[in-house]
């Protein structure tokens, strides 16, 4: 089935020209959409999933699930995730900055952000405790905040402006060299600083009909090399986005790639030499400065990941026949990892945990639904310290947020016009 791209891109304009993220609730198809690793651990990994997450122990090769009802994200999913050294996990999810001291079992919401929309999370590259943070609620003050205890407790910066921020950035050869992303209305800004957030330099751009700038990476090797992305109108009238780069550290922008397929995100190899873009239905990859071409897989619901050499891509159960596949060639081959009807059943929490007690009841439907023929309803007691209450996150507001087409709707209205399916996939 060929992907109705004008008829959703009209949906969406609709939603971006209103500045608020997109909610997306948990239920429809399933698919994945991020990959995380542990600091330090590689063999721990981490999947964002459209039924809450997914996570493994062992390099990949056994797979369980985390219900979204156990982590309380409510409608709005999360967009990333941060796995510490030391084993807790931080997630943005639009409105609320989940997090876990359990490896996964519990969840609670940070406090502090209730009336603000948790639109960023960065990590600082080399120190595992240190965290920034930045809100974009639409028609109030947002800041950017930085967390020196691992997310525990959170301080606003100098940064605070009545404008939506989208994104924080840390440069990872540099990390004094912070950017933000943000807008007012339609008028775009990148913020730099280049003393850890202490002050900060503003840069509005002449992107002339443009709106939703965000920022995706800085390069690995050169700190005054950004990637962002925007969205516009083409000439036709409808929605685009576009891959930016600046090679002056955020003060000017030239086009990199256009697309009518949504962006996903980009990463950088380590030397700088490589990059990838996502979208929800393919994988480009530019090599030595050249122009981005499409690599052959994955074909539908992609992400990327690069680490220590690795390439990491999503893929689509029920067009790819995998799910997550790794690349040590920079895409060009890849090797399946695991497909969603291997999941051997919930991750191992103890007894009384949101994680055991939540999610092994709806286990049995999601296997039916994926398809699983054999897996151990999981649930179990995993020798890890028991855990308070999984917290609630700030009631979603805004078009984007209530149900129907601003939410769950909508995503699932994407998956069925987007992303490229094979008949089984929908019994």
């Amino acid at each position: 089935m060929r992907p109705m791209r004008i008829t959703i891109w009209h949906l969406l304009a609709g939603l971006g020209a209103l500045s608020a993220p997109v909610a997306h609730a948990h239920g429809g198809f399933a698919e994945t959409h991020s990959f995380t690793q542990r600091r330090g651990h590689p063999e721990d990994q981490w999947m964002g999933f459209t039924q809450g997450a997914l996570l493994s122990r062992d390099s990949g090769r056994t797979w369980r699930w985390v219900c979204a009802e156990a982590m309380g994200y409510g409608s709005w999913m999360p967009e990333s995730f941060v796995w510490r050294a030391e084993g807790s996990l931080l997630a943005a999810t639009g409105t609320a900055l989940l997090h876990s001291r359990d490896e996964g079992c519990t969840w609670s919401t940070a406090p502090g952000f209730e009336d603000a929309w948790v639109t960023g999370l960065a990590a600082h590259p080399t120190d595992d405790a240190v965290f920034y943070l930045s809100t974009g609620r639409p028609s109030m003050v947002n800041a950017l905040y930085r967390s020196e205890d691992g997310g525990g407790t959170w301080t606003p910066t100098a940064l605070r402006r009545e404008a939506v921020f989208s994104a924080v950035r840390v440069a990872p050869s540099d990390p004094q060299r912070l950017y933000v992303s943000g807008w007012k209305g339609y008028a775009q800004y990148v913020f730099r600083s280049d003393d850890a957030g202490e002050t900060w330099t503003e840069w509005p751009l002449p992107l002339e009909g443009a709106y939703d700038l965000k920022l995706l990476a800085v390069s690995p090797a050169r700190p005054d090399v950004v990637w962002a992305r925007v969205s516009s109108l083409g000439a036709s009238g409808v929605p685009r986005q576009s891959v930016l780069r600046s090679e002056d550290g955020g003060r000017t922008f030239a086009p990199a790639l256009e697309q009518d397929d949504l962006l996903v995100n980009l990463d950088v190899s380590e030397d700088g030499r490589t990059v990838w873009v996502a979208t929800y239905n393919h994988l480009f990859r530019s090599q030595e400065g050249e122009a981005f071409t499409r690599l052959s897989e994955p074909n539908g619901n992609a992400c990327v990941t690069h680490s220590g050499g690795v390439l990491h891509a999503c893929g689509s159960t029920w067009s790819n026949d995998w799910e997550l596949a790794r690349s040590t060639d920079e895409g060009t081959t890849w090797t399946p990892v695991f497909s969603l009807r291997e999941i051997q059943g919930v991750h191992q929490c103890p007894s009384g945990t949101p994680v055991q007690t939540l999610c092994s009841a709806r286990w049995p439907q999601l296997a039916e639904q994926l398809g699983v023929s054999s897996a151990n309803p999981g649930g179990g007691d995993a020798g890890v310290p028991d855990a308070g209450t999984v917290g609630n996150p700030p009631k979603s507001e805004g078009c984007g947020a209530a149900p129907g087409i601003g939410g769950w709707a909508l995503w699932s209205l994407l998956a069925m016009l987007w992303r490229r399916r094979t008949a089984h996939a929908l019994k």
